[in-house]
């Protein structure tokens, strides 16, 4: 479908600005410079969106896993301009403002039991950040200086700023960045798919994939060790669910070891996974939540953490700070567009309409499953990873020139071609990843699973 939004006349200076001004995120800019035209996306409504031509494209991966409610909502829209009529800015050192007092109260009424306090940042990468600052001043203040390195696991991304990318389990992303901060390190992930001794047992699996971050800490000492950086489903390398068992068990072992578990949900929170927070849908709980994107469902940038109340102890007295902060942090615009989200979560059951059409989604995507380019398919909620294999008997992935050809080369374009806008992503393994707005049902399902099937069995053809 198109609809006429932008002139071809207006379109040309759009592109022109881009072209020569705009720096992209994460973009190879090649093409762009040798004259190629730059996706300029205008508008947005419900689960779709808009090209400067009026095309439309179903936003199968809710811009970047954020836009939870869908585009569009007036009254996010009209909560942000109410608040910024009323108090634009002011800064939450020292001083608070009511919108940040009441969105921080009531996402401790939502979090897991003990998680009463909030601290607010601007996004992901800072949030994590500020978890790993906090973890090393914690131990500092309780009388264990030592304990400040951090485990995460392989192919994890846990953010850009130096500490952040020091967790993540990404060489090619940060070797430009080298040397980073020291003391991180990592263990394996719970990606199954690739472990098939433990392919029949996945219990066996989770507790083999869990007593590698003891036998980790045990390694470095748990004298020195501060905190364990976990996401609910890994994002990266495709959308790993924990196997059964696996976050109890770790648990025990950060309690047995005084570990912090940092459940890093930056994608998982905010009904990703059909429930608030990402712990709460496999049961654990953690010292910190780290949160972001569908916060605000993306009307506003905004980030925090949750943290536990036996953390926060030290601070209570005397002259200690934490002396970390963000001018951003808990701006009063994006805390009012939260909590406009928070009622709209409420006022429509957006948690109940996940776990309602969660199986359904996910039997619509192993419908894939009949595509001998398709090897596995795995996630939870409204949260999934497609792997791509060369041959589904053997599980033999594409060597490095064969994915460069496969994703960057036809994937990532034939896709948004055919109306979806979606990740294909070879961090790890060769994956498309879905991740549609909350709202969306089985029509839209049975639109993806429709243009999926009729890119990747033209990629399979194109080999």
């Amino acid at each position: 479908m198109t609809e006429p939004d932008v002139t071809s006349q207006q379109n040309e200076p759009m592109q022109r600005a881009a072209r020569d001004h705009l720096w992209m995120h994460f973009a190879r800019h090649s093409a762009s410079q040798d004259g190629g035209e730059i996706p300029m996306i205008v508008r947005g409504e419900g689960p779709y969106v808009y090209d400067a031509a009026g095309r439309r494209y179903l936003d199968g991966l809710s811009g970047l896993f954020t836009v939870q409610a869908g585009h569009g909502r007036e009254e996010l829209a009209q909560a942000a301009a109410k608040q910024a009529a009323e108090l634009a800015y002011f800064p939450i050192w020292s001083y608070a403002h009511p919108k940040a007092a009441e969105l921080a109260e009531r996402l401790a009424g939502l979090a897991p039991d003990g998680l009463d306090r909030v601290f607010f940042t601007t996004g992901g990468g800072d949030a994590v950040e500020s978890a790993w600052k906090l973890a090393k001043q914690y131990f500092k203040l309780t009388g264990k200086p030592a304990k400040h390195k951090v485990i995460s696991r392989a192919v994890a991304y846990h953010g850009t700023p130096h500490g952040a990318l020091s967790l993540t389990g990404l060489p090619g992303l940060k070797a430009p960045f080298e040397p980073l901060v020291p003391s991180a390190f990592r263990v394996p992930n719970t990606n199954i798919y690739r472990a098939p001794e433990h392919g029949d047992d996945p219990e066996a699996f989770g507790r083999w994939a869990a007593d590698r971050i003891e036998e980790a800490i045990e390694f470095e000492g748990a004298e020195t060790v501060a905190a364990v950086f976990l996401e609910p489903v890994q994002n990266a390398g495709g959308c790993f669910p924990p196997p059964p068992g696996y976050f109890e068990r770790v648990r025990e072992i950060c309690d047995w070891h005084d570990v912090l578990l940092v459940s890093d949900e930056v994608i998982c929170a905010f009904g990703r996974l059909g429930t608030m927070f990402g712990a709460q849908r496999f049961g654990y709980t953690p010292d910190i939540i780290t949160f972001a994107k569908g916060v605000t469902s993306g009307y506003a940038p905004l980030g925090g953490m949750l943290v536990a109340d036996r953390l926060f102890e030290p601070f209570r007295h005397g002259t200690t700070m934490f002396a970390h902060g963000y001018t951003f942090g808990g701006h009063p615009v994006s805390a009012a567009v939260a909590l406009a989200n928070l009622d709209l979560f409420e006022r429509e059951d957006l948690l109940g309409h996940v776990m309602r059409n969660r199986d359904a989604f996910r039997a619509t995507l192993e419908r894939l499953r009949d595509l001998p380019i398709v090897g596995d398919v795995r996630g939870d909620g409204y949260f999934y990873g497609i792997e791509l294999v060369k041959d589904r008997d053997t599980r033999e992935t594409f060597d490095e020139e064969e994915s460069e050809r496969l994703l960057r080369g036809f994937l990532d374009k034939a896709l948004y071609e055919a109306g979806l806008y979606c990740r294909a992503d070879d961090r790890g393994d060769p994956v498309v990843q879905l991740a549609p707005p909350l709202t969306c049902d089985q029509t839209h399902f049975d639109e993806i699973e429709q243009i999926l099937r009729s890119v990747l069995t033209e990629a399979w053809a194109r080999l």
